[in-house]
């Protein structure tokens, strides 16, 4: 199943921290803190500008790595896999240089 998010909002794909600390111990599950880094996903046509009515494209692009605040975006099941809607705006940053190549949590 596919989804495609309308104006400016963006799918995000949480990606996984590591399981252990430094010193070799494993964390579970219930300890974790939900990551704050994903990588995108799908993303919306664009916000309407609100003067001239034009389409205003965004800067993610499916496949960016992206950092965001803690408690952004709504959390959906789409095809059995968990993902975060969120606006444009939500996002802090684009990780450059970096594709995905953790594994999605």
């Amino acid at each position: 199943m596919k989804f495609r998010p309308l104006h400016d909002r963006v799918v995000v794909r949480r990606l996984g921290e590591d399981e252990k600390t430094a010193g070799g111990i494993i964390i579970p599950d219930t300890a974790k803190e939900k990551p704050m880094e994903g990588e995108v996903v799908s993303v919306g046509p664009g916000a309407r500008d609100e003067k001239t009515g034009h389409v205003q494209a965004l800067d993610v692009r499916p496949g960016d790595r992206v950092l965001f605040g803690k408690w952004s975006g709504t959390e959906v099941k789409v095809g059995g896999e968990e993902l975060l809607i969120m606006r444009e705006s939500d996002i802090m940053g684009v990780i450059e240089g970096a594709k995905s190549s953790k594994k999605a949590a």
